[in-house]
């Protein structure tokens, strides 16, 4: 069963959107968690997710910048090679046994990061230029290859390194999602694959979720319980696709 009218799934792809676009984030990788379990075939996955991905950046990236913690001087380095590499990864098709592998792995990464505890705000200093600009790139090929926006990635790397605070990874992360989501799901239709029709119910119930999460991403998340609630539904989704 992979229909997009299910009433089920329009609730949990909202309740992801919610979910990620409180902390700057689209949710493509838990939309492939949910479109993973409703046993949606591989090649739908990617394109819906990416353009899943597009509308609940765009809010997210508003709503963060109007907070005023958006860096155009953080953001630019990131961004410069990951649209042209998020090109390249979404014009891409790989076996579908790689692209398993692969997606499953994000999966997996992307539910270790939502139980990470981010907490620290301190020694924020600037990246260099050029440990940014081969991050960025790196993130965006990935983006584009798993139909994802690569900020799932980008958020715990700007606070690991002690680049950002967490108000501003989330704002940087929110367009550098949408930048690489665009590119990816171009460079997917530029290889003639076609989208698929039948994403609009999906798309409404995103649009919903990400509006209200997005709102309150001025403020930390305090749904604790329900990231991992989330988590857990991403490993065992993670499980179906590296588990033969």
């Amino acid at each position: 069963m992979e229909g997009t009218g299910d009433i089920g799934l329009w609730l949990a792809v909202a309740l992801v959107a919610w979910l990620y676009s409180s902390v700057g984030h689209a949710g493509a990788s838990g939309y492939i968690a949910v479109m993973t379990l409703a046993g949606f075939a591989p090649d739908r996955i990617k394109p819906i997710a990416l353009l899943l991905n597009i509308l609940v950046a765009s809010i997210a990236s508003v709503q963060f910048y109007r907070a005023g913690h958006f860096s155009w001087k953080l953001f630019w380095p990131v961004a410069i090679l990951a649209a042209p590499m998020a090109f390249a990864g979404g014009y891409l098709s790989l076996p579908l046994a790689w692209f398993k592998v692969l997606l499953g792995s994000v999966l997996a990464g992307s539910a270790l990061w939502l139980l990470y505890p981010m907490k620290s705000e301190e020694n924020v200093q600037e990246p260099a230029i050029y440990k940014a600009i081969l991050a960025g790139a790196g993130l965006g090929l990935l983006s584009g290859l798993t139909g994802t926006g690569g900020g799932i990635y980008l958020t715990p790397l700007l606070l690991f390194m002690g680049w950002a605070k967490t108000k501003t990874a989330s704002a940087v992360s929110a367009l550098f999602i949408w930048i690489n989501s665009v590119s990816g799901l171009a460079g997917l239709l530029s290889s003639g694959r076609p989208m698929p029709q039948d994403w609009y119910f999906l798309a409404v119930a995103v649009v919903l979720g990400g509006s209200l999460g997005a709102t309150l991403g001025s403020f930390r998340l305090p749904v604790r319980s329900a990231r991992i609630l989330l988590s857990i539904v991403m490993f065992i989704a993670a499980a179906k696709l590296l588990v033969p």
